[in-house]
Order: structure tokens, then sequence, then C-alpha cells
């Protein structure tokens, strides 16, 4: 899911909280699980990367400490509190989730219109667009889910035009924030190991076997689904929330 079109803590998250792992176990062990598997999908996409790595340096700064701040915030919330927020959680990034369709069709549509000078003219960084990955990365390391998505939709308005560089900027992000809060919930010790571990050897092969696949699967079946998948999770924790 994660390789094909995103969404996969929208089906993990769910999950592990459906086999009885507390809120902020779940999160912590979703994030340690699925990171290996962003790596070997990274591997599969490293190609989109190419002409874009002052980007990936410069980005990587702000999404390494959003991650680093993301992941000091869940660890001070308290288990009751977060658990309140869970089912709140859940349905935004559906709904992040949700529009990601639309959002690549606009950006389809700025690439096909860019002429090819202005296309290929170099853009920097600027203050507003590192101070919006801060933000990212900081929601990245807290939860996680839709985080790509505002990725994004963020590199589209700061004047990035080639999709694919956009996606390799994206996973490569996605790789620094997911990383230090997933090294940080190792060393706190919120990770339920077995089950990590477990969903760790899915994530690498699923991962790895999709990034090569992944465009020949029609991505809408695959949004539908995660869609589906996240309302009717969030519906179930608004349920059990008040049961």
């Amino acid at each position: 899911m994660n390789s094909i079109a995103g969404g996969g803590t929208l089906l993990t998250f769910p999950a592990l909280l459906g086999l009885g792992v507390p809120a902020i176990a779940a999160n912590a062990t979703s994030t340690v699980a699925l990171w290996p598997g962003s790596i070997a999908s990274m591997w599969g996409y490293r190609k989109e990367l190419v002409g874009a790595e002052r980007w990936a340096a410069k980005l990587a700064v702000p999404s390494l400490l959003g991650g680093l701040g993301g992941a000091a915030l869940l660890l001070i919330t308290p288990e009751a509190r977060f658990r309140a927020l869970v089912p709140w959680l859940v349905l935004g990034a559906t709904l992040l989730f949700a529009v990601q369709g639309p959002l690549m069709k606009w950006l389809r549509r700025r690439q096909a219109e860019t002429v090819v000078g202005a296309a290929t003219r170099p853009i920097e960084p600027s203050i507003p667009m590192l101070i919006g990955q801060l933000c990212v990365g900081i929601y990245g390391g807290y939860f996680g889910a839709g985080a790509g998505i505002v990725m994004l939709a963020v590199f589209g308005l700061m004047g990035l035009t080639n999709i694919h560089q956009m996606n390799g900027l994206k996973n490569f992000n996605g790789i620094c924030f997911n990383g230090v809060a997933a090294i940080s919930f190792a060393l706190m010790g919120l990770v339920n190991w077995p089950i990590a571990m477990v969903m760790a050897t899915g994530s690498i092969a699923g991962g790895y076997v999709m990034s090569g696949l992944a465009q020949k699967v029609p991505q809408a079946w695959v949004r539908n689904a995660v869609t589906l998948i996240g309302v009717g999770s969030a519906i179930w924790l608004f349920a059990t929330r008040t049961a």
C-alpha cells in the first residue's frame, strides 16, 4: 500500500489497537515496523532523486529536527489523552489521504503546463518551505499518517514541478523524520518488538517488491480501499472510545 499509494499506517495502527496494544505503544510499534519498508521502497525509487540532491540535503535538517520534536511530544503525552486524540488523528489522516488523488492531478497539470525552461530552472528551498517541512516533520514524528501528502502539496506550492523528484524527496524526508522517531521510541522502550519484527519483515518485502510494480497497479483502487479502511477505523475508534 505504501509503495503504490501510501496510507499504510491507516491499516497497521488500528490493527495494533485491535490486538490490544496501548495507543502510544501501537503508534511507536507501527512507526518502527514500517520504517525498514520505507527504506526498501526508497531504494526502488532512488533514481527519482537524481538532480534533487541539494534539496534532499537541505530539507533533511528540518525533517530530522521535526521528527525528534514530534517523538518528544508523543513521549510526554499521557496515554489517556493520546487515546482520546486517536480517532481524530485517524479521521484527519484519512481525509488527507482522500485528497491525494485531486492533488496529484493538480501537480501533473502544473507539470504539463510548465515550459521546459521554467521546469529546469533551479529553485532553492525558501525559509517558509523549511519551516513548513519542520512542521511536517513534527507531525510525522508524532503520528505520521498523511505526512507524505502534505509534503507533496508544500513542494507544489513552493514551485517544484517534477513529480518524480517530488516523490523521491517525499520518500527521503519520510525516512528522515520517521527514522529519528523510531530510534527515539526504541530507546524509550515503547516498541512491542515481537510484533514489530513480524510487521517489519512484511514491510520490507512489500516495499521492495512493489516499488518496481507500483506503476502497473491502478492507484485509484488502492486509494479507495485505504480511504474505506481509514473511515471504518475512525468510526470503530470513536465507537469504542464512547463505549
